[in-house]
């Protein structure tokens, strides 16, 4: 489960930051909100990419 909510995260964070960064480079947005969505959809994904590793990492049990 923790996999899936990572991938599903990871790929709107990717998504937002690809679709601002084509807002700014056709004028529709300003660089500032590119950068700022970028910063953002960044801190987000590598928060999830962190947690997803910490979960695989010290969520095994042993049998």
């Amino acid at each position: 489960m923790v996999r899936s909510i990572s991938f599903w995260i990871t790929s709107a964070c990717i998504l937002v930051a690809v679709l601002a960064s084509l807002l700014a480079i056709w004028k529709f947005a300003g660089t500032d909100i590119l950068w700022r969505t970028v910063a953002t959809c960044a801190v987000i994904g590598s928060g999830t990419v962190a947690f997803y590793w910490i979960n695989v990492l010290f969520g095994k049990t042993s049998d």
